[in-house]
């Protein structure tokens, strides 16, 4: 019934011989036991971008810098391993400098509305909820909740920016079919629908 392997997980098998499963077969029971492992997520480690090399320009700022370097370092009286270590860190610096490091995966989802003024905003915030849990004074509290209202505004400027932008988008010769569909539409309320509601 189980691999052999789990035959030690098995516990308490019994038959039930009043309960047929299927013609001259009987209902088996048991009890099987696992042991639950809690899944770490890995460390982000970030690598060079070496993949960037396969563009041209790129690569050739790469090679330009590394030979720049090479004939700036003094090469005499170093054994083979002292030579290809300096050239390895020269490489593997100069690729960091022009392909530059992987940054990970977001960790906030992008919306339509994010840019660099929401983003400081969030920023700034965390760093002030982040002092005001370690000193836990109520000087760095007000400082945090001024700047939590703070990024609120900017935050609602941000949205309301980029909801007219998308209205004001209808007005083009493309949309026309669009702006037909506010005008003689409605919603089931009765109402009819505004440019907002139309993506």
């Amino acid at each position: 019934m189980v691999r052999q392997g789990d035959e030690v997980k098995a516990r308490n098998v019994k038959v039930i011989p009043n309960e047929e499963c299927v013609p001259k077969h009987k209902l088996l029971v048991m009890d099987m036991w696992f042991n639950t492992t809690k899944r770490r997520h890995k460390k982000f480690e970030p690598r060079v971008r070496v993949w960037k090399l396969k563009e041209e320009q790129t690569y050739e700022e790469y090679k330009s810098m590394v030979r720049d370097n090479v004939e700036e370092e003094e090469w005499k009286h170093l054994d083979v391993n002292e030579h290809w270590h300096k050239m390895k860190k020269i490489m593997a610096v100069s690729a960091q400098h022009i392909c530059g490091m992987s940054k990970g995966t977001c960790r906030h989802k992008e919306t339509w509305w994010w840019n660099e003024e929401v983003a400081e905003a969030v920023r700034e915030k965390k760093i002030k909820c982040r002092k005001w849990k370690t000193e836990n004074l109520k000087e760095a509290w007000m400082e945090y909740k001024k700047c939590r209202q703070s990024a609120k505004r900017v935050i609602s400027s941000a949205k309301e920016k980029k909801q007219k932008e998308c209205t004001s988008d209808l007005n083009g010769p493309e949309h026309q079919n669009d702006k037909q569909i506010v005008e003689e539409r409605q919603d089931i309320t009765g109402s009819k629908l505004s440019e907002r509601s139309i993506r």
